[in-house]
């Protein structure tokens, strides 16, 4: 329809972004719903605001994390989060929006449905999905309409999308739960076992942000963390470099290049050609962890870059692929309707 408004979302484990046709991304916030109990329950936050609480709250209010693994885990919660980015991006506009939204590369029909369903119940009039790594090699600005292999690791929150793609299909993908929270994961575990320090996710990202790195190839770094000792419950202050930071995502980091190395592996040997010429594109926030090119270029003997916009690739490939609808109708590739 001429005046119906085309939205784009990335909807991440860990944040959402949200492209408008015309505008580009006119919100990232992070998905999480801070949630009021008592008689009622009501919603108290949502994105920034309700992030800022995490870690802060009192017994009566929780902070909700509605998606895991890029698909919904609370479908009531996702919702009213949805509801409110949407309103929030475009309003209330007169024609109800086409919209399409990113999925990780294994999900079942039943979770696709999940994403179609909710986002029907916010005020879409269609919805379209595309699978991550597609969106981000279209984000990244890569023709994937042209018959070449193209390979693309996308390390986002929850998941990391690996995929060959050729001719605007994927042809092979895996989809693997070891990413950027993973990540965090691995810091918090470490900061106990060694140090007897309790800290939370924030501070874990922001060391990992900080000193982090995925090989010894970089120069280790050195900062000063804040947290609450486990035995004494006072605040404690230690020392962490970046050499320990690696040592501990070691484990993980040598999943997910196990894991390229595996999609590889079931690549017909042409588009592997393809491949080695072109070279493994990366994106998503996780991919932005010092060295993590490096040990996947070491571990599959090709060249290996972040792209540009690696945090918004996939948002910007989600908008370029809902600006290309033109209205047409809902489309489901055989992959996504099976």
């Amino acid at each position: 329809m001429l005046f119906t408004t085309n939205v784009g979302i990335d909807l991440g484990t860990s944040s959402v972004l949200v492209y408008v046709k015309g505008k580009g991304i006119v919100l990232k916030e992070p998905s999480v719903v801070a949630v009021r109990k008592g008689e009622m329950i009501t919603v108290e936050a949502v994105g920034e605001e309700a992030s800022r609480m995490v870690g802060r709250t009192p017994a009566n209010l929780e902070t909700i994390f509605p998606l895991e693994g890029g698909v919904i885990s609370d479908y009531t919660y996702c919702e009213k989060m949805l509801r409110y980015y949407m309103q929030k991006a475009v309003g209330r506009p007169f024609f109800r929006p086409v919209v399409a939204v990113c999925t990780p590369c294994s999900i079942t029909q039943v979770e696709r449905m999940a994403i179609v369903k909710t986002l029907e119940q916010v005020g879409a009039r269609s919805v379209h999905l595309i699978e991550e790594p597609l969106a981000a090699a279209l984000g990244a600005g890569i023709d994937v309409e042209k018959p070449g292999g193209c390979m693309v690791v996308d390390v986002g929150g929850g998941t990391t999308d690996i995929a060959v793609i050729s001719m605007g299909k994927t042809i092979v993908s895996d989809s693997i739960r070891i990413a950027g929270n993973n990540f965090d994961r691995d810091i918090i575990a470490y900061m106990k076992k060694k140090y007897s320090l309790h800290i939370g996710q924030k501070t874990a990202e922001q060391i990992k942000i900080e000193i982090g790195q995925a090989d010894h190839g970089e120069i280790s770094r050195q900062m000063e963390v804040m947290g609450r000792h486990a035995i004494s419950g006072l605040p404690f202050k230690v020392s962490v470099t970046g050499g320990e930071i690696c040592d501990t995502l070691s484990e993980s980091v040598e999943q997910l290049s196990d894991a390229v190395m595996g999609v590889l592996e079931k690549t017909p040997p042409q588009l592997s050609s393809d491949i080695a010429s072109r070279g493994i594109l990366m994106t998503g926030g996780g991919s932005l962890l010092r060295g993590l090119d490096r040990v996947i270029a070491a571990k599959t003997g090709m060249d290996t870059f972040v792209a540009e916009d690696a945090v918004l690739s996939v948002a910007i490939g989600t908008g370029r692929f809902v600006d290309s609808l033109n209205g047409k109708k809902s489309i489901f590739s055989r992959k996504n309707t099976r």
